[in-house]
């Protein structure tokens, strides 16, 4: 699943072809995705401006003239900028044809994102939004708030930066990799959690995913950036899918557990 690195490298691939440029067009061929494509979709957004795109946790805004397109691209979703006369291939759902010649394509092979339309002002009071925590990488993200969050909390550690009410974007691939290098075990109560620890992990949590969002995100199978290239973080990946193989720093096999029916992967000398 594309997270916030991912995300974020797909909306600055989109900011020159696309911000600025006028809607032409929108092709809809499938529109059974998590939620419906709207039918009147291509009569909205005919003829406006995009006059920005936006990331809120791991959606996409396109804010228009009137009203903004929220993206999510699911399980498997792509969003490509393409040239107007590019075959089709498989999953190849919706098109926004541009001025320019230029198309956004969206393509989808689990179906499990969404291309949605809404007049909220401001968006940030639309349902799938209004009850999102803090972005990582802002200053409202910091220890005090995340100390206050895991106060009192029996859940684990992981599930806790995990959940998009208490910060969004920490997917599966990068909470292993933060807690890893904070040297915190997954399964750790929350509020087990020292002060000290809580601001290693605040800090690492931010290290991690602006790593990764300089490496265009992680590309483990399908993930590909606006320009249809890989993200490489792959490489610096220390925990996230080497489980049985030896821990980086100190040589013990990696241990691996599931929880949420999430893979988790962590040292069992190096993290505790």
């Amino acid at each position: 699943m594309p997270e916030l690195p991912e995300v974020e490298t797909i909306r600055r691939g989109l900011l020159r072809p696309a911000v600025g440029q006028r809607i032409v067009a929108t092709v809809i061929r499938e529109s059974r995705l998590r939620w419906p494509v709207p039918d009147d979709l291509p009569t909205l957004i005919q003829g406006q401006h995009i006059k920005s795109i936006e990331r809120r946790g791991k959606y996409l805004l396109f804010v228009l003239e009137n009203g903004a397109l929220l993206i999510h691209l699911g399980m498997s979703g792509t969003l490509r900028v393409l040239d107007v006369e590019t075959p089709l291939a498989k999953h190849d759902h919706l098109d926004i044809v541009l001025q320019s010649g230029a198309l956004l394509r969206f393509n989808d092979p689990r179906r499990f994102g969404s291309v949605l339309w809404t007049n909220n002002t401001p968006i940030s009071t639309h349902p799938l939004l209004v009850n999102l925590g803090p972005e990582p990488l802002s200053d409202d993200f910091n220890p005090d708030y995340l100390a206050k969050k895991a106060h009192a909390k029996k859940t684990a550690i992981k599930q806790l930066i995990m959940n998009s009410a208490v910060v969004v974007g920490v997917g599966n691939i990068y909470a292993n990799e933060a807690l890893y290098q904070a040297g915190i075990r997954p399964q750790r109560v929350a509020s087990s959690l020292s002060f000290t620890e809580i601001q290693t992990l605040t800090k690492i949590i931010k290290n991690v995913l602006e790593a990764a969002i300089k490496q265009g995100g992680t590309t483990l199978k399908d993930f590909r950036a606006a320009d249809g290239k890989p993200g490489y973080f792959k490489q610096s990946l220390c925990v996230y899918g080497r489980a049985d193989q030896p821990c980086l720093h100190c040589g013990h096999v990696l241990l691996s557990l599931r929880m949420a029916q999430r893979a988790t992967v962590y040292c069992g000398q190096c993290q505790q």
